[in-house]
């Protein structure tokens, strides 16, 4: 029996690039370079969605070179950046702000304690999670009771293919809408946006 790519994303799992091997040595470092350029826009719809302020303590899971991490900084009491890829990380230190803004971690184990975010997000990275529930259990365990969550994604099309395939349809934002609801957060909704020359897919949600 043959699949049509339209059926396979019916089935695909909004984690549906957790098999990448993570990125490490030359091609890291020139992908860690590229992904400085052209995200700012998101990392503002980022600050906008979750409602950050002077009282936000934010967590950037999967953080790379710590665009957004800089962008919040200038609006949130303190923010973290978390990324699995030791380049990454040397690039987001190089590029500014203190070693204490960067951890190594994983969406699965957050080098974090209880209770210790308001925000917690993941930009254009939730498609790499190796484990969605344990990512969103990590989520819960770090948020304070009143805590928020926020994915945002690129849109792509059914049956993409190759780079044309990182990011997220239509049916993985409603899946990992309704992985969130399951997971306990509540009010959780689905948004398109238009941040740059692209449209995102935006989930987010609370756990009041």
């Amino acid at each position: 029996m043959t699949t049509s790519p339209a059926d396979a994303d019916t089935t695909a799992a909004p984690n549906h690039h957790a098999d990448h091997p993570g990125f490490s040595g030359v091609g890291g470092l020139f992908a860690a370079l590229c992904f400085t350029v052209g995200r700012g826009a998101q990392a503002d719809l980022a600050i906008e969605l979750a409602g950050v302020g002077p009282d936000d303590d934010v967590v950037d899971v999967g953080c790379g070179p710590g665009v957004a991490v800089r962008r919040a900084a200038g609006v949130a009491r303190s923010v973290v950046g978390v990324d699995p890829a030791p380049v990454m990380l040397r690039v987001a230190r190089a590029l500014g702000g203190p070693s204490r803004h960067y951890l190594q971690g994983a969406a699965e184990a957050l080098p974090l304690p209880d209770d210790s975010a308001t925000v917690v997000w993941s930009l254009a990275t939730v498609h790499h999670w190796r484990d969605l529930d344990a990512g969103l259990r990590e989520a819960r365990r770090v948020l304070v009771p009143t805590g928020r969550l926020l994915a945002i994604e690129r849109r792509i099309e059914p049956g993409a293919s190759g780079i044309a395939s990182h990011g997220w349809t239509e049916h993985h934002a409603q899946r990992f809408a309704e992985l969130c609801r399951t997971a306990g957060f509540a009010d959780v909704e689905i948004g398109r946006h238009r941040p740059g020359r692209g449209e995102v897919l935006a989930v987010r949600g609370s756990l009041s």
